[in-house]
């Protein structure tokens, strides 16, 4: 038997090119201690955080595959959870070493996550999905506390209510038209505005007030007041069903509507933003103008109500009675509007010091700006605007989709072209090095000697550029119509261009005499007419053969210096969009649009092989130099290796969200880079891993089998109908289940051969356990926290039954895990109440259990305020020898924070007593 091919595995290294995708929401991010000036922005899967005075990365928090929707930093600027398009929720801890490992990841949601808050501590999450499902998250604990269901649309905004009252609620907008009021601890919803005719976009909360964008021009604005009186007695009447004319009655705040706040812009609000001081309140729409308001202080109303009451009666001139009560135009003041360069994607606002206000913008061109403006009540004149542009990311990225990328002849540097202009970059650094504005390109080429490129663009012209000076040396109107393709020479003295105007022309390269110096040109040498648009065009290495792919979906091969007819390959059944030729001249693979790649014989044009390649038409295709292995991308977005000799698929490479149109492989045939619609340029490079086709086959075969849930999608439980769990169904939490029960099994063995002394089972060795209670608390801890419930929800009720009889010896011998176990039992209970209550003879070992969590609960307790008690005397001591105060900082902002929310009380009571 031969020895199994290997080959050398390719990896990504990272991707470039993108500053901030249109998906999903950018925020401001603290980072060592600097505000204002480091921004969190979507990356495709990625998320980035930017340095806008230095314009380059700080932090790059990565995932694979799935595109992220949105993102929320926390309010203490340590953590950023990213919401991803799989419903999956990451928590990353930006402030540590290890920034780039998620501290957890949550499966929430079916669809996309469309929304992410935290409350005002920051220890809990609100995350409403596509699925129309709002899911609360302990962050602490890394676990979900409830499920929200009622809405019957995509979630659009959520936000935690914890001003006014003490009780936990959520209020969530919805596509259904809906504003929703939630508490938490019941998990249904208390009241439900819909008032709004059209779809509810965004919300925000500035004080009392509550702010609803909608499709419409207008946003609604409604006073919250807290309710006062007899909550508990209505709600003693509720509970005895007796009928309450006003649903407000048990609501523990009632919602008025106060007046609307006309936006300039059109379309529906995107975007709701409120500073964190509750000062400013920022918006957008479907354009390019950015809204703001400011909300005036209690001072400030009652000296507007006074002016605005002197104008009134000055204007009148009679003694007539005039409304003295403070209205919405009183309360909110409408600051400068910015004007963007671009649609605006997403919007975050921070109010400085000296009131000044700056505002983060994402646009849809890929780039980020940054603005400032005045946020004070002083009128300013129209010809001294205070808007200013303080920093923009655009240089770092192209603005439209890139649609060619070539490397040069020494593999040192890529160039990209784009719809507005064509970028050099560094191939190691992966910076860009120099930007030429272009018109749409379509194709490009490095000339040999890599001081010139040229450019096939959407017009037919042909630009030669120069590389050094980022210049355009030459614009030659090659074809009338779109130059698709340019072909090099293998004598490197010219090349030949293919278009859509049928015609195929060869040109000579020639420097030609300018300014003292010698610049490129090209001398047009020979012209072949066509019946049909040239879409691809290559020229076997020994210079004999020239293969033109064909609309018809056919592909010609001439006689390079006679333009003879000589081959005509047909077996594709759409047009042929890329073809290449490999070192030796035997093989020539061609792409199409029917998905398929297909492996040709030159010298016979015989169809060695056809395989189909992607799940959309196929758009590149090279082969790797000195190799007959070659590369493809499709629209599908995959990037796949394949092997022109076995014609087997070595490896899939993780490719684009989206499509990929264009791929170029290294002349050292090291690095590969392709472009796609996210707007990422990924780069890859060849490894000294080996792989074997059939581990990689091995390998593809388990992870569409771990795509597939093996207990199904539904998450219903038998005796409980209405069970909603707050955490989704994944393989992990079936693979924990099935370990659960593995470690059961081997713990019994174990048990049963005790006398013998056997020998450690190899899981037992492995997690270190020398006996059955160590290796079932290791088997537990290992489960992530927030799977363990969907854990246990899959184990039979015999095994709960076990894992039950078990805990008294866990709870004994392992205190230290009081926490974990404390869960297991309390989840445990409640889901297998029924049955557990019914057996008789589990009644002794909830007895048992009972006694044995309280007094440890009990112990716990007091340790944790005894070592409370102890720091507390410690720092009193510390601080009476010493002179000064221990955590000064944080005790002040703790004092101010008391003064603002007793002084807001205070001004919620003036206005509900006027």
């Amino acid at each position: 038997m031969g020895l199994t091919k290997q080959y050398l595995a390719y990896r990504a290294i990272d991707s470039f090119n993108i500053i901030s995708s249109g998906r999903a929401n950018v925020n401001f991010a603290i980072v060592d201690k600097t505000e204002g000036r480091y921004v969190a922005a979507p990356a495709a899967e990625n998320v980035i955080v930017w340095d806008l005075r230095m314009g380059d990365r700080k932090l790059t928090l990565r995932r694979e595959k799935f595109e992220v929707t949105c993102l929320r930093v926390s309010p203490d600027h340590l953590h950023i959870a990213v919401g991803y398009s799989d419903g999956m929720v990451q928590i990353f801890d930006i402030s540590s070493d290890r920034y780039y490992d998620a501290t957890c990841s949550l499966a929430l949601h079916k669809n996309a996550v469309s929304i992410l808050r935290y409350d005002m501590q920051g220890m809990r999450l609100v995350s409403g999905g596509l699925d129309t499902e709002l899911v609360v998250v302990d962050v602490v604990e890394q676990a979900g506390r409830a499920r929200l269901s009622g809405h019957n649309a995509a979630i659009t905004d959520a936000h935690f209510l914890q001003r006014l009252v003490e009780e936990n609620i959520v209020v969530s907008c919805s596509k259904d038209t809906q504003i929703k009021f939630w508490n938490l601890e019941t998990q249904f919803c208390f009241k439900t505005i819909v008032d709004n005719r059209t779809e509810v976009w965004a919300l925000a909360f500035i004080g009392d007030l509550m702010v609803a964008g909608a499709g419409e021009s207008g946003m609604n604005v409604y006073r919250l007041k807290k309710h006062e009186g007899a909550i508990s007695e209505s709600l003693e009447s509720a509970v005895e069903g007796l009928a309450i004319e006003d649903e407000d009655t048990i609501s523990p705040i009632s919602v008025s509507n106060c007046g609307v706040i006309q936006r300039a812009g059109k379309g529906r609000t995107v975007n709701l933003v409120a500073d964190p001081s509750e000062r400013v309140l920022s918006c957008h729409g479907t354009n390019d103008l950015i809204e703001n308001f400011y909300i005036c202080t209690t001072e400030e109303v009652k000296k507007r109500l006074a002016k605005r009451l002197k104008k009134e009666k000055k204007d009148d001139g009679t003694d007539s009675k005039f409304s003295t009560e403070q209205s919405l135009s009183d309360e909110v003041k409408r600051l400068e509007s910015i004007r963007a360069k671009q649609k605006i994607k997403s919007i975050d606002v921070v109010l400085g010091q000296n009131q000044e206000l700056r505002v983060l913008v994402s646009l849809a061109n890929n780039s980020l700006s940054l603005y400032s403006l005045e946020a004070s009540i002083k009128n300013r004149k129209a010809a001294d605007p205070s808007v200013k542009l303080l920093r923009g990311l655009t240089r770092l990225g192209h603005q439209s989709e890139v649609r060619s990328v070539c490397f040069s002849n020494d593999s040192l540097a890529v160039g990209s072209g784009a719809g507005e202009s064509f970028k050099f970059w560094d191939r190691d650094a992966m910076q860009c090095l120099r930007t030429v504005p272009t018109d749409y390109i379509l194709c490009s080429k490095f000339v040999p000697g890599d001081h010139y490129v040229l450019l096939g663009m959407k017009s037919g012209k042909l630009l030669i550029v120069d590389v050094a000076a980022a210049d355009i040396v030459e614009e030659i109107p090659a074809h009338e119509s779109e130059l698709w393709s340019i072909a090099l020479l293998p004598d490197q003295k010219g090349c030949v261009t293919g278009s859509g105007d049928n015609t195929l022309k060869v040109w000579t390269f020639e420097l030609v005499d300018a300014d003292q110096s010698k610049v490129l040109s090209l001398l047009h040498k020979n012209t072949m007419k066509l019946e049909e648009t040239v879409l691809c065009v290559g020229v076997s290495p020994d210079m004999k053969y020239l293969a033109v792919g064909l609309l018809d979906a056919t592909v010609k091969v001439f006689f390079l210096d006679t333009f003879k007819f000589y081959l005509s390959l047909y077996g594709h059944k759409l047009p042929v969009l890329c073809l290449d030729i490999s070192y030796d001249s035997n093989l020539i693979v061609t792409g199409s649009a029917d998905r398929n790649v297909k492996v040709w014989g030159l010298n016979f044009g015989d169809c060695h092989r056809s395989i189909f390649a992607h799940d959309d038409s196929v758009m590149s295709v090279q082969f790797i130099p000195k190799t007959h292995m070659f590369f493809t991308c499709g629209k599908d977005g995959k990037v796949k290796q394949w092997d022109g000799d076995s014609f087997e698929k070595i490896i899939t490479l993780p490719g684009h969200i989206g499509e990929a149109y264009c791929l170029s492989v290294s002349p050292n045939g090291r690095f590969l880079v392709t472009c796609g619609s996210d707007r990422t340029l990924r780069m890859y490079e060849r490894t000294d891993e080996t792989i074997v086709l059939k581990d990689v086959q091995e390998d593809e075969r388990e992870q569409l089998e771990n795509e597939q849930l093996a207990t199904g999608e539904d998450n219903a439980v038998p005796l409980l109908p209405g069970l909603k769990m707050p955490s989704r169904k994944t393989v992990g939490s079936e693979q924990s289940a099935e370990s659960i029960l593995e470690c059961l099994e081997i713990s019994k063995q174990f048990e049963l051969e005790a006398e013998e002394k056997p020998e450690l089972h190899p899981l037992m060795q492995a997690l270190q356990a020398k006996n059955p209670v160590d290796f079932l608390v290791s088997t537990l801890m290992r489960i992530r926290a927030s799977d363990l419930e969907e854990a246990l929800l899959l184990l039979p009720f015999s095994t709960v039954c076990e894992l039950l009889e078990r805990l008294p010896i866990l709870l004994t011998q392992r205190p230290d895990q009081l926490e974990l176990l404390c869960r297991v039992t309390i989840f445990l209970f409640k889901v297998h109440m029924k049955p557990i209550s019914a057996a008789k003879n589990m009644k002794p070992l909830l007895v048992q259990l009972l006694a044995l969590l309280k007094r440890d609960v009990g112990q716990l307790r007091d340790t944790l305020g005894w070592n409370l008690h102890g720091l507390a005397l410690l720092q009193t001591e510390v601080e009476q020898r010493e002179g000064v105060q221990l955590f000064r900082e944080a005790t002040q902002a703790r004092k101010k924070r008391d003064k603002k929310r007793r002084e807001a009380s205070k001004r919620r009571l003036q206005i509900h007593m006027a």
